[in-house]
């Protein structure tokens, strides 16, 4: 990926040197470019974690999922996509139009945006910014507008249902998500997201930071969404809750929301707490963004054995596990990291 990066600077300076072009314009151009790169390298990860994502359920219920379109059944998704293309837009008569089909689009939006601070190794950001861990929490909230929308636009008690439980659950476990991630900002004393990876090139921080680690992943299961917290949709209560309504290409763009969430969640962790593209025992003759995927695919892979493995939890019980459990459990990982850096320092 160097060489992709020098490329960027040879047409930049082609561009700015060579034709004598505007900087500014030139600069837009080749954000727009890397744009377009993220969101097929976002896409393409949707078809494979899909295809994984099927395989597991299918393992785990001792089926033998998709075998039939391609090596392995891995040609089934990219089929779907084209069937759902090509299905009728179904608009319900009775639903607020405008909210309805904005809720679809700001659901998607909301999951790509969050890719903007992020790298997939040195350099390799759309914007390295001071502020990319709090950049990302941000952003990772306004997701919820997106769900609420969708209930209140579809004109569902179902809808309505699954989109108040989808916001009471994601803005309770956005304070343990976000918990978590203080401790490591109080070690490195910063937010930007490489230098919280470069600063683990001896020790990454799941081991001092074990708790906030756990803690962390329980609320991205909670905040993407998905089994065994994945009450906003509750199958046997809410038949599908906030998007009951939807079909065609705005039930494929809540779908890509998923994962690109799911996709980006994952890659925080590996950034945060598994070294980023550090490379592990010394093998450093492995490319640092090859170490970075194998990170994102390991927490992915943790993310659909806990999905396939723990049944669907009550709703008390999800909201006693964020409030109850989880929140004490972060602020006590604050607590004894403030106490260690403190007694580090009197050493």
């Amino acid at each position: 990926m160097d060489i992709f990066l020098i490329w960027v600077d040879m047409f930049r300076n082609w561009c700015t040197v060579g034709l004598g072009l505007p900087a500014l314009p030139v600069e837009l151009f080749i954000k727009a470019v890397l744009v377009l790169v993220v969101i097929v390298f976002v896409l393409c990860n949707l078809i494979v974690l899909v295809w994984l994502e099927r395989k597991f359920a299918a393992f785990y219920a001792d089926r033998v999922g998709p075998n039939r379109i391609g090596p392995g059944g891995f040609l089934q998704f990219p089929v779907d996509i084209v069937k759902m293309l090509g299905k009728e837009d179904i608009i319900p008569g009775a639903v607020d139009k405008f909210v309805y089909k904005a809720a679809a689009i700001t659901a998607f939006l909301s999951a790509i945006l969050a890719w903007a601070v992020i790298p997939l190794g040195k350099d390799m950001a759309l914007e390295n910014l001071n502020i990319g861990l709090f950049y990302f929490i941000a952003i990772g909230s306004t997701g919820t507008i997106a769900f609420i929308m969708a209930g209140f636009g579809s004109n569902n008690k179902y809808a309505l249902l699954g989109g108040m439980r989808t916001a009471a659950q994601m803005i309770s476990y956005e304070i343990p998500l976000a918990f978590s991630l203080v401790g490591v900002v109080m070690i490195t004393g910063t937010l930007n997201l490489q230098e919280i990876v470069n600063a683990q090139q001896k020790v990454w921080f799941i081991i001092p930071q074990i708790l906030a680690f756990l803690a962390y992943f329980m609320s991205s299961i909670a905040e993407t969404n998905r089994g065994p917290l994945d009450l906003s949709e509750g199958e046997q209560e809410l038949v599908a809750g906030y998007f009951i309504e939807y079909s065609g290409i705005r039930y494929a763009l809540y779908m890509v929301a998923e994962y690109a969430h799911l996709v980006a969640v994952s890659s925080i962790s590996a950034i945060v707490f598994l070294g980023g593209w550090n490379a592990p025992f010394g093998l450093t003759f492995i490319p640092g963004i090859v170490w970075m995927i194998i990170k994102i695919y390991f927490m992915i892979f943790l993310f659909m054995w806990v999905r396939w493995t723990f049944v669907r939890v009550k709703v008390e019980h999800l909201m006693h596990i964020g409030w109850k459990f989880l929140i004490p459990l972060t602020l006590f990982n604050i607590i004894i990291t403030g106490v260690g850096i403190y007694v580090f320092r009197m050493i």
